[in-house]
């Protein structure tokens, strides 16, 4: 979008009632979909507007913020798009805890703790009766009062579906049984609280590696093919667990998820409970 649409300035007068005169900085702008930070004396506040397909999927991130306890939302339409301003979240992403892990310069400490404070957090959502649908590294936010979850387009309290075709998750951190639901149907796809946890673990080993759990290549996967093609292979189970095993203790829990069947792996609260059980 580059500069604010001036469509959606009822946004910035919300915004501007909330933290005084602002300061505007595009964080993303992707598929019609662009998240903004306004900054003023008085707080910090993210605007998020989506247009043309993205609208709905802006609408129905809206709906979920306002309806999980601890968030805040102030949505509203413009000309084609939708907007929402929501508290800016002031903390380091799981991704970036994990980075001195990454680097091999030590670490350990704070990632484990961050990693049990993102199983609670996603535990903490499955018991309020959500299933998240899009975990990934950057979407779990370490604030002062503890982990506060982002993108929640795809999530859906159980017993609803709000959308009438699912295409959310990562395609590398999709359970297989997910992914066989997303390829042969039937469509709309009800995602899960296994596979939410599949994502979890996913999310961890990646932030551990820097590199995806599954290893394309040795399953003979082009790393840059189709991402149908990619959703196939993981359904039927061809693509073999990566090898890279920096730090083993924990990984081992991790790929213990990653291996089991929807019925057999544990809650986000047991993988909280397993980590937590790890040494540095």
């Amino acid at each position: 979008m580059g500069e604010f649409t001036s469509d959606a300035a009822e946004a910035l007068t919300v915004a501007e009632a909330i933290c005084g005169p602002l300061k505007l900085e595009e964080i993303s702008d992707r598929r019609g979909s662009a998240v903004w930070k306004a900054s003023g004396p008085r707080g910090v506040v993210g605007i998020k507007l989506g247009a043309g397909e993205a609208a709905e999927v802006t609408a129905r991130e809206a709906s979920v913020l306002d309806q999980i306890p601890g968030y805040t939302v102030t949505a509203g339409r413009f000309d084609g798009g939708v907007w929402y301003v929501t508290p800016w979240l002031v903390g380091p992403s799981t991704w970036d805890v994990f980075r001195p892990v990454r680097k091999g310069t030590g670490g350990r400490d704070e990632a484990l703790e961050a990693a049990v404070a993102l199983c609670r957090a996603v535990a903490d959502l499955h018991r309020a009766g959500w299933v998240h649908g899009d975990l990934q590294p950057q979407h779990g936010i370490h604030t002062e009062g503890g982990v506060r979850l982002l993108d929640f387009a795809w999530s859906r309290h159980v017993g609803i579906t709000p959308w009438r075709t699912f295409g959310g998750t990562m395609v590398h951190l999709t359970a297989p049984e997910l992914a066989a639901r997303i390829l042969d149907g039937p469509q709309p796809v009800n995602t899960t609280r296994p596979a939410d946890v599949y994502a979890l673990a996913g999310t961890l080993w990646t932030c551990i590696t820097g590199e995806w759990p599954l290893d394309y290549e040795a399953g003979g996967v082009d790393k840059d093919a189709p991402v149908e093609e990619k959703l196939r292979a993981i359904a039927r189970r061809a693509v073999p667990m990566s090898t890279v095993m920096p730090w083993p203790s924990l990984q081992a829990r991790l790929r213990y998820v990653l291996l089991a069947g929807p019925d057999d792996r544990p809650s986000a609260a047991e993988l909280k409970m397993l980590v937590e059980a790890v040494s540095g």
